[in-house]
């Protein structure tokens, strides 16, 4: 019989890749973070607010995939559900942040609400699904990556192979 404490341990340790997800939901956010700054100090002045906004959805989903990408191999997500576990953590924490960073800005429920909304040109609901997505998108594609590689297909060069021997190698003797 197991104490309470052993379960929760067990439980623990068979959900480490959730609290992986959660570190690297927190540097998602840092990054995000600096995007949304720089998006605001160099695109809003060219293209205004609705279409800075819009190429911020484009570009940090981008950089999204890049952290997935390159964070799947250390957060260990071992299936399918797990990765998708690992994007509905994503979901959740970038979701309260979205939310809680435009009401510390002053954004009004209105405006918050308008980013999630395609009709008044708010694209965020799009960049959600893809958050939730991107674990099992980026794990995919490095799957498909590795398999290209032990292939020798993933650079578009061919492994280096030992020549085949000649069907007369033999005839000289």
């Amino acid at each position: 019989m197991h104490t309470p404490s052993q379960r929760t341990r067990a439980s623990l340790l068979r959900h480490h890749y959730l609290f992986k997800a959660a570190i690297v939901w927190a540097g998602m956010a840092v990054v995000e973070s600096v995007h949304g700054v720089l998006r605001a100090q160099f695109l809003l002045p060219v293209v205004g607010d609705l279409g800075s906004r819009q190429i911020g959805v484009v570009t940090g989903s981008g950089l999204i995939l890049a952290m997935a990408y390159f964070s799947m191999r250390w957060i260990a997500a071992q299936t399918r559900a797990q990765e998708l576990a690992v994007g509905a953590v994503w979901v959740l924490l970038m979701g309260g942040f979205e939310i809680t960073l435009g009401r510390m800005l002053g954004f009004s429920w209105a405006r918050i609400a308008a980013d999630y909304d395609p009709a008044q040109g708010g694209l965020m609901l799009f960049a959600m699904l893809f958050l939730l997505l991107a674990p099992w998108i980026a794990a995919r594609w490095r799957s498909t990556q590795s398999t290209g590689r032990s292939m020798g297909r993933s650079t578009g060069c061919s492994t280096p192979q030992s020549p085949s021997p000649s069907p007369h190698a033999h005839s000289r003797h």
